[in-house]
């Protein structure tokens, strides 16, 4: 019945959407142990620069943004400007913009509102999983296309079942995320209390992000920006309200864009 309700009555529907939720979920299982450690950490720290149990829910579900949320809270506990804390938020979240950009053309056919679910469920792994896998099967089909000669085949029912199992692949990575990220997080905000200061769970949350975020720097524009967001993000250590970190998100993107663009424009000369 629970299979039914998920993933729709017709058998052979059911049985494309189950694989790839399954085939996601897989995919997404190294990266969980180092979301749930972040997690974990994030609520703890709600909750121990005073939140209330409700108010920490309430962001954790709701904001469900772990590198904006750890960013936010210092600023709070500091009684920051609401503008402060809004526009970190907004420029530590600036990838998301580039995220939607490229996952758009995969998600373009559905509705808004399931495009703005599918944005809320969005991640920094879930989107380097998929639009690895995907890009390299665009090229795979192209190539396939390109060799093939007869266009008989019903492509309608193809491009149907293609879109079918690319969202119900990323909903295997986004609900394996989002199911490890808030129940580590809630965990830590009902046992924040519990837990001593003197356990150094600041260089756990450190050690989580850099498991999360190595694999996904690959290429030539994310090193350079990682390297200059990193140089930045240390000078500008002692600047007021986390302010440092807000400078080197927006250089480490500005410098990322530039590389590629000035690579772009090399490999046409």
């Amino acid at each position: 019945m629970i299979r039914r309700t998920l993933f729709g009555a017709s058998p052979h529907l059911a049985t494309v959407r189950r694989e790839a939720f399954g085939a996601g979920l897989r995919a997404v299982l190294p990266a969980l142990v180092a979301t749930g450690t972040w997690g974990l950490v994030t609520g703890v720290a709600m909750v121990k620069i005073g939140m209330s149990q409700i108010e920490a829910l309430g962001m954790t579900l709701l904001v469900f943004a772990g590198s904006a949320q750890l960013a936010a809270l210092p600023l709070i506990a500091a009684d920051a400007p609401v503008w402060v804390v809004l526009l970190t938020a907004t420029v530590v979240n600036l990838r998301f913009v580039i995220f939607s950009a490229g996952l758009y053309p995969y998600f373009a056919r559905y509705t808004l509102g399931r495009r703005l679910l599918l944005g809320y469920l969005t991640s920094d792994v879930g989107f380097a999983i998929c639009l690895q896998r995907w890009t390299a099967a665009r090229a795979q089909a192209d190539l396939q296309a390109a060799s093939n000669a007869t266009g008989s085949n019903s492509e309608g029912d193809s491009d149907d079942l293609a879109a079918t199992r690319r969202v119900w692949f990323f909903l295997g990575i986004a609900g394996g995320n989002w199911l490890s990220w808030q129940t580590m997080s809630i965990i830590g905000i009902f046992l924040a209390g519990q837990v001593p200061g003197a356990w150094g769970l600041e260089f756990a949350a450190i050690l989580a992000l850099i498991a999360l975020t190595v694999p996904m720097v690959v290429g030539t524009p994310s090193v350079v920006g990682a390297l200059v967001a990193g140089a930045v993000a240390v000078l500008g250590s002692g600047l007021p309200l986390k302010l440092g970190l807000v400078a080197a998100v927006v250089v480490g993107i500005s410098a990322a864009m530039a590389t590629e663009i000035a690579l772009e424009r090399g490999q046409r000369k």
